[in-house]
C-alpha cells in the first residue's frame, strides 16, 4: 500500500476509482490523536489508494470529498428502480409508500399525543430519573 504525494492526485483517483466499481468501493478514515495524523484509504478489492497527512488544511478538502462522496452514494441510491407499477387500489407490495411510510421512522403512524409534522421529543438524559446523592462537608 503505497501513499498518494498530493491531495488533487487522490481526491481524481478516489472519485475515478468509485465511478468504476460503486458497490465494491469503500473508504476508511483514522485519525490517531497522538501523533495527529489523519489516514485516508479508499478500496474496491483490487486497487487501494491511501492518503496520510499532519495539516489541519486538508481536512476542509477531506470534508468536500466525503460530501462528494456521500451526495454520489445517496443519488446513486436514490435512482434505484424505480418502475411504476399497476395496481388497482390495494395497497400491497409493488404499490408507492405513502407519505410517513418510511420503514426507518417506526411505520408512519403518528403517535395520538403529536400532530403529523411536529418533531419528536428527544428522550430525557441522565439515565434513571434518581436523586443525586449529597457530598458531605469536608
Amino acid at each position: 500500500m503505497v501513499y498518494t504525494k498530493t491531495w488533487t492526485e487522490f481526491e481524481s483517483a478516489v472519485i475515478d476509482l468509485y465511478n468504476r466499481a460503486p458497490r465494491k468501493a469503500r473508504y476508511v478514515v483514522k485519525f490517531e490523536p497522538k501523533t495527529g495524523k489523519l489516514v485516508i484509504k479508499v478500496t474496491d478489492d483490487s486497487k487501494c489508494l491511501m492518503y496520510k497527512t499532519h495539516s489541519a488544511i486538508i481536512l476542509n478538502r477531506f470534508e468536500t470529498l466525503n460530501h462528494r462522496l456521500l451526495s454520489t452514494i445517496a443519488n446513486a441510491r436514490r435512482r434505484a428502480p424505480t418502475a411504476p407499477l399497476l395496481n388497482s387500489g390495494s395497497a400491497g407490495v409493488g404499490t408507492p409508500a405513502a407519505e410517513g411510510d418510511d420503514p426507518m421512522s417506526g411505520g408512519g403512524v403518528a403517535s395520538p399525543a403529536q400532530a403529523p409534522g411536529t418533531p419528536k421529543p428527544a428522550p430525557a438524559a441522565g439515565g434513571g430519573g434518581k436523586k443525586k446523592k449529597k457530598k458531605g462537608k469536608r
